[in-house]
């Protein structure tokens, strides 16, 4: 992957792994048309052709269609990159960004030569909430209004997978782990870590805006999230991609978060079902089995 000529406008890759939700990637993307600085490249990595309706047909878009799960739809994505890309955004197919996250992301990167992983803002999360919707999110972007005066770039443990972005020739040859199966959790560290073991700074900048609608259709179960809370941070751990103090904080919470929340969940979250996918993963790490991809057959 290239890298850009002082006077050159720098490639940029914008990429969206998806899976039925269509009808919000289709205003994902149209949003994405409001930036202030236009992504060269938009690749969609989904299933099957319901999962993008007509965005085959939109200029400057390449669908790329294959296994489900997010790490690997991601990876197949990155497969399919540009050698003269410089930078490569990942979205959520349910994240909107302000007018100006990619011309921040930008000005980032040009601040500082050894950053090569950035994570924006989420000024409104709806991933610990019922979530927003299209119009929601819409209307507390629009009231944020201005970004700060002031980049202010942050040294982070990991990128926030919903927003991240990275200098192109930092993540040559990495991919996510694809044992870090469905919705892949703490798959966003895991990479991030890669990028630590080989020198890169890994940032959350105050100035690249954007709410996360949190949106909850497409989700996998609460037993098999629930394993993967356990399991998947201390797997990283033995990857050298989290520090364990990290990790234990990361089991901990959400184990405690559930057990309590379990007697009286939120409509929206099935507190009992990972409770149950905790208490699995617990007993497969006592008995030495650091296996994330069990939670697809839980």
């Amino acid at each position: 992957m290239s890298q850009p000529l002082p006077d050159q406008k720098p490639k940029i890759c914008l990429i969206f792994a998806t899976r039925g939700r269509a009808e919000l990637l289709k205003h994902v993307v149209a949003f994405a048309d409001t930036q202030t600085v236009k992504p060269d490249l938009i690749i969609v990595s989904c299933v099957s052709d319901e999962d993008v309706a007509n965005l085959e047909r939109r200029p400057g878009m390449l669908v790329v269609k294959g296994r489900p799960g997010l790490t690997v739809q991601r990876n197949h994505a990155l497969n399919h990159v540009p050698d003269d890309i410089d930078v490569v955004i990942f979205l959520d197919d349910d994240f909107l960004m302000h007018r100006e996250w990619i011309a921040q992301i930008l000005k980032t990167l040009e601040s500082d030569p050894s950053i090569a992983c950035i994570t924006g803002t989420v000024i409104a999360d709806g991933i610990h909430g019922p979530g927003f919707s299209f119009e929601e999110a819409q209307t507390l972007l629009a009231r944020a209004g201005d970004i700060p005066g002031r980049l202010t770039a942050v040294s982070t443990g990991g990128p926030y997978g919903c927003n991240m972005a990275f200098r192109a020739r930092s993540i040559a040859g990495l991919r996510f782990d694809e044992r870090l199966v469905l919705y892949g959790w703490q798959e966003d560290r895991d990479f991030g870590g890669q990028i630590w073991n080989r020198g890169g700074r890994v940032v959350r900048v105050n100035t690249a805006l954007g709410v996360h609608l949190g949106t909850k259709g497409g989700r996998v179960s609460g037993r098999r999230l629930g394993y993967s809370q356990v399991i998947n941070p201390l797997y990283l751990v033995s990857k050298k991609t989290m520090p364990l103090r990290d990790a234990l904080d990361h089991v901990l919470r959400n184990v405690a978060s559930n057990t309590v929340r379990s007697l009286a969940p939120e409509p929206w979250v099935d507190r009992r079902g990972r409770l149950s996918g905790n208490l699995i993963g617990v007993w497969d790490f006592v008995r030495g089995r650091l296996t994330p991809e069990r939670a697809a057959s839980l």
